[in-house]
Order: structure tokens, then C-alpha cells, then sequence
């Protein structure tokens, strides 16, 4: 299915529901697949330009991102009273620009033409299997599951009257809802391995995949102290992985559910790409979620 445009007044309609500072709404739109670098506009134009880019944006599917940037502002009230008025009036803004433009949002971030209901609870496997195309690389496999964290994470913490909760206020949630994630695909995940010593020490890797020559380092930002420093952490754990024989690539996975990170765009662009000294090479990609 080719990518759907966003229609400019759609776009104007989701940039002005949405609250947050500059770094906040960057890391939801980053997080949701938005393509490109956040715009160089101010806080009045800048979500809706690029929220209209990702719609004529071949690569990018339109629906999906918008239905990601919507999921959270969407699916949960605010627990204040006084602001759910507020809340509420803006939230039907947005209902009635989709109808407007043919498209219902239904809960759990999906945006979907009206008259395209989402698939009912029930529906045979193989139904499904036919309409999701299958990833055809691992940096496919691991994109689709990596972004798709804060959406796998949110029915665990909203779970059905009489069941409990899951709560994720460590790394260690973190990690082992990814490692659920990845043992269905991937034979050979080995969690906690170490990495051989740099500079006197040595780091114990997230998950490293063989196979693939590939590290997945998680960090979970605890608050605004722990993100200004959450790049260097980084910077020292390249080092490391660049010691390490069998790793070629490192995927670091920011989860950040409460905004802590004021510039993901900025943090992100430092520390992509490939590194190279005497001791190796590694190529980074970095995602910040929340």
C-alpha cells in the first residue's frame, strides 16, 4: 500500500493538541518513526511540518507514525480533573479532523481509512500472517521490534480489570521484555556476556547476537541527572564494543517514558555511526523512546 499524504489541516489540528517542550515532543516523534531530523521551527509550525513530511515521504508509513504520535495523548486521560475538560475538547478536535480527512484512530495507536475496521479478536493466524509482511533483514526484525517497545509495554502497565500490572522502573523490565520479544526470531540471544577488558575494565553487554554480529545495549533514563549524562555512558560503552571480536554493530536503546532527555534529536546525531581506533570498528544506532 503506498504511503497516505497527511492532509495540512490534519497536521495543524494534531500539532496544536499536543503538550510538551521542544525535546519532549522530538523523542515522540523520533520514537514514532518520523522521518528526517526535527525541523529548525518554532514550537507553533514544527510538529505539523513534520507531521505533513512523513506523510510524502515514500519510505515512511504515514498511518502507523501518526498513530504512534497519537497513542499516548489518545488512550489516556489526565488524572487532574481540571485538565481533563481541556483534554477532552482538544482529543474531539482530533476525532473530528480524522473523520474529516476519512480516517478513526481506535485505541491502541491505530489510524486506520474509515470503514477499514482493525483486525476483530478471533481472527485466524494465518489471516494475519497474510496481511503483515514479514521482516526480511535482522535491522528490519530488530527495527520493528525496538520502536515497537513503548507500544508492547503499554498493555502490560493497562491490563484488564483483576489482572496486575507489569511495571518497567528498571533496565532489567526493560531487557527482559526484549528478550521475550527476540526468542521467537532470533536462536541464539545471550544476555549479560561480558566484553574484553578496555582501559582496564570490562562492560557486561545487554544482549549479543553471534549470529549477527550485533549488540543491544538498554538504558532506562531515571531522571533529568541520569540523561545528562546518559550520552557519555554511551561514548564509554562504545569503546568497550569496539574491543569486542564478534561485534560489528551496537543498537543502544534509550527508554525514556518520562521526557528526561531535552534534545534526543541532538543526542542521537552525536553518537550514530562509525567509530574506528587500533582496537576495532563498531557502527552505532541509537533509538530514544518513550
Amino acid at each position: 500500500m503506498p504511503n497516505v499524504r497527511l492532509s495540512r489541516a490534519l497536521c495543524a489540528v494534531i500539532g496544536e493538541a499536543l503538550r510538551g517542550s521542544h525535546g519532549t515532543l522530538d523523542a515522540l516523534f523520533i520514537s514514532a518513526g518520523a522521518p528526517g531530523e526535527p525541523p529548525a521551527l518554532s514550537h507553533g509550525t514544527k510538529w505539523k511540518e513534520w507531521l505533513f513530511r512523513a506523510g510524502v515521504d515514500e519510505t515512511v508509513d504515514s498511518l502507523a507514525v501518526l498513530g504512534n504520535i497519537l497513542e499516548e495523548f489518545m488512550d489516556i486521560a489526565p488524572r487532574d480533573e481540571e485538565d481533563r475538560a481541556d483534554w477532552e475538547s482538544r482529543r474531539q478536535r482530533v476525532v473530528d479532523e480524522l473523520e474529516k480527512n476519512g480516517f478513526r484512530y481506535y485505541q491502541g495507536g491505530r489510524v486506520l481509512p474509515v470503514g477499514k475496521a482493525p483486525a476483530p479478536a478471533g481472527v485466524a493466524v494465518a489471516e494475519v500472517e497474510q496481511q503483515a509482511a514479514k521482516p526480511s533483514s535482522i535491522e528490519e526484525l530488530l527495527k520493528v521490534l525496538v520502536k515497537g517497545l513503548p507500544r508492547a509495554i503499554y498493555p502490560l502497565q493497562h491490563r484488564r480489570k483483576g489482572a496486575t500490572s507489569l511495571s518497567f522502573l528498571s533496565e532489567y523490565d526493560v531487557q527482559d521484555l526484549l528478550h521475550a520479544l527476540l526468542r521467537p526470531w532470533i536462536s541464539d540471544v545471550r544476555p549479560e556476556e561480558f566484553t574484553p577488558s578496555y582501559a582496564g575494565t570490562s562492560a557486561r553487554m545487554d544482549f549479543f547476537l553471534p549470529d549477527h554480529n550485533l549488540v543491544i545495549e538498554i538504558k532506562l533514563v531515571r531522571d533529568k541527572r541520569h540523561a545528562a549524562k546518559i550520552g557519555d555512558e554511551l561514548i564509554i560503552d562504545v569503546d568497550h564494543y569496539r574491543a569486542h571480536p564478534g561485534c560489528t554493530t551496537l543498537w543502544c536503546v534509550i527508554y525514556d517514558p518520562n521526557h528526561f532527555i531535552e534534545n534526543a534529536g541532538g543526542l542521537i546525531k552525536d553518537l550514530e555511526g562509525v567509530s574506528k581506533n587500533d582496537k576495532g570498528t563498531v557502527t552505532t544506532k541509537v533509538f530514544v523512546l518513550s
